[in-house]
């Protein structure tokens, strides 16, 4: 079989990780080493900027500035938010086919895999020799088939260690302390704040994920029993967290904007932080109350950065080229854990993945005290990643009270 000669061209989309760069870069350098590659592009604004022709040569970048770009948090290409529908799709196609591209790796979440889907498409419509291949990029970790998707790693080990940080301030100056972690329809990354204890009475005391409704009485009669108990308390909170009909709590406060994908808008705003903060003081009388929106502080945190999730990301660029001229093959790289920790990589058909959310498995969540299994433990605990650090408490006695005994 004649091999398919032409130009390769990546792209990042949606929201930014820690570690997609390394996906691209993983992309670029392994793509140099086929001779059937011409040229390699890389769209700057992700499938906006296919259809502006904002097209990089990466071929002239040094191998030296591609490194230290993988290592760099976000995206190098820059993104986009535009949700292509199949007009916006066939545009993107009439560009790649302008340009000879020949090879098509799209770096993204859920929405990317699916315009990977149409784009493949179109172009066997079209009887377009062209490869394309989704390489899966998410912080929420919700891609069907995937164990865990590149960037969640470092989010979690951000948003563990941000709550460890807190944990420790929570204890010194005692309250209610409730932080709101991204997760529209899943609840991993709320659920690695609780990846930092290390003491029975360690916060996050509650936590609460989409996978499970919410309802502000029990909430409420939560934080009650457990500031009795510890003279504190620590809550995690997926932004989107839903009552019993599925309306998202942010909505009974916020009304309904909606972002580009038209889904409401959860993130960029302390709201549903401030919402919860004021349940608690007024109906619990308690004064010391706080509330944190941690926002874009997880997806792109410098200098906090899981080692193996920024191997892992590097590796699935690579696989991608390599799936698609050494087997000349379209799909979706994922990610399997084997072992006690070691992963595998295939090629799944992007129809399994494209536009459809994973959730938290029932065994991670541990419904009756709003709060993670050990078995979410065991498998968070990994992609953090090495050099995670442990909080140390003072031992020494407490001195006998000679006057307010």
């Amino acid at each position: 079989m004649a091999k398919l000669v032409g130009k390769v061209l990546v792209a990042q989309g949606g929201g930014p990780t820690a570690v997609i760069n390394q996906s691209m870069v993983g992309v670029v350098i392994e793509a140099r080493k086929f001779t059937e590659v011409s040229r390699i592009y890389g769209a700057v604004g992700g499938v906006r900027g296919i259809i502006d022709e904002e097209l990089m040569d990466l071929t002239q970048e040094t191998t030296h500035n591609l490194e230290r770009v993988a290592a760099t948090p976000a995206s190098a290409l820059h993104s986009t938010r535009d949700k292509p529908d199949a007009e916006y799709c066939q545009q993107i196609f009439k560009v790649l086919k302008a340009h000879d591209v020949r090879y098509f790796f799209y770096i993204g979440g859920n929405d990317s895999s699916d315009t990977v889907r149409i784009v493949n498409q179109n172009a066997a419509d079209a009887g377009y020799e062209l490869r394309c291949v989704h390489i899966p990029k998410t912080i929420d970790n919700d891609l069907l088939i995937n164990d865990h998707t590149p960037g969640f790693g470092s989010a979690a080990r951000f948003v563990s260690l941000a709550f460890m940080g807190v944990n420790q301030d929570n204890r010194a100056l005692p309250g209610v302390y409730i932080g709101v972690v991204m997760g529209r329809h899943a609840g991993f990354l709320t659920a690695a704040s609780a990846i930092g204890r290390t003491c029975e009475d360690d916060g996050p005391h509650l936590v609460y994920v989409p996978e499970r409704h919410f309802d502000t009485d029990k909430f409420l009669g939560d934080v009650d029993r457990i500031y009795k108990k510890h003279g504190r308390c620590m809550v995690a909170v997926s932004e989107g967290i839903s009552d019993k009909d599925g309306t998202p709590i942010m909505v009974q406060l916020a009304g309904e904007e909606r972002d580009a994908h038209g889904n409401v808008q959860l993130s960029g705003v302390g709201a549903l932080g401030d919402l919860l903060a004021d349940k608690v003081k007024t109906s619990l009388k308690i004064k010391r109350v706080r509330a944190d929106t941690l926002g874009y502080l997880q997806r792109s945190f410098m200098g906090c950065v899981s080692d193996v999730d920024a191997h892992e990301a590097r590796e699935v660029g690579e696989k991608a080229v390599q799936y698609a001229l050494w087997d000349d093959v379209d799909g979706s790289v994922s990610i399997h854990r084997t072992g006690d920790y070691s992963v595998d990589y295939k090629l799944t058909a992007i129809e399994e993945i494209a536009g459809k959310t994973r959730h938290m498995p029932d065994e991670f969540i541990n419904a009756e005290a709003n709060n993670v299994t050990s078995a979410f433990y065991r498998y968070c605990r990994p992609l953090v990643g090495s050099g995670f650090p442990s909080p140390y408490r003072l031992r020494a006695p407490r001195v006998a009270k000679l006057l307010n005994d």
